[in-house]
């Protein structure tokens, strides 16, 4: 069985923003510093294999290349499905519309990294480090990071929907435009997170995991009767 298969996607994804159909997107492949440099992938993943200034576009991916890292990337309308990229690298890379469906992504390195437009669901990233990385315009939907080490990320108008993020350390991390629905921060240790630029936020472990957290006035007057019941206060007018 080959370490990993790919062929071209039979039709576009069902569900998910798509890079065409959305005029926002700020970055294009000829912006990239190493654009000049890139060339076309061909031919299957391999596990533990290094890519450099490789351009893969509108594939479908799937298998086990746990290890593999890939440096100054970029990913434009691939689709990654039941994927193994455990202790995977990216360094300096670009993905945009990309659609990634129950991928192992456990402890991978991303570093210096951007993502747009692309669409993140039942992918397992627990113990992974994200350092000086901006997802734009992404929706992220059943993504365990439990225990990952974030900094610097930054999370642009996205959704994020039951994303786990228990036990995480999560240093300079800001959330402009996003909606948090049901974003576990349970023992997670914040510095600087900043959640002001939030347009809301769905806490189910409430005021659990936000020391450290930098809040707006009106947000934390939402967050008020979780605190209080926490400290066991009784509020009556």
């Amino acid at each position: 069985m080959p370490a990993g298969t790919l062929d071209r996607p039979a039709g576009p994804p069902s569900a998910g923003p798509s890079p065409s159909a959305n005029p926002e997107l700020t970055v294009r492949l000829e912006d990239l510093p190493y654009a000049h440099l890139l060339q076309r992938h061909t031919g299957p993943l391999r596990p533990d294999a290094r890519y450099d200034t490789v351009h893969f576009d509108e594939l479908a991916l799937t298998g086990q290349f746990g290890g593999a890292h890939f440096l100054e990337c970029a990913f434009t309308g691939v689709r990654i499905e039941e994927a193994r990229l455990r202790r995977a690298g990216f360094n300096e890379v670009w993905v945009q519309g990309a659609r990634l469906v129950g991928v192992d992504l456990a402890e991978s390195e991303w570093q210096d990294a951007e993502v747009e437009g692309s669409v993140l669901a039942g992918v397992s990233a627990y113990g992974s480090a994200v350092r000086r990385t901006v997802f734009r315009q992404c929706k992220l939907e059943a993504v365990n990071l439990r225990g990952a080490v974030l900094r610097d990320v930054v999370f642009e108008d996205c959704l994020l929907r039951d994303v786990d993020l228990s036990d995480a350390k999560l240093t300079g991390v800001s959330f402009p435009g996003s909606t948090l629905d049901e974003t576990r921060l349970r023992g997670a240790t914040l510095k600087d997170a900043d959640l002001r630029g939030a347009v809301s936020l769905g806490l189910p472990d409430g005021h659990l995991g936000l020391r450290g957290a930098i809040l707006s006035t009106h947000q934390l007057l939402d967050l008020a009767p979780q605190f209080a019941q926490a400290l066991g206060i009784s509020v009556k007018d």
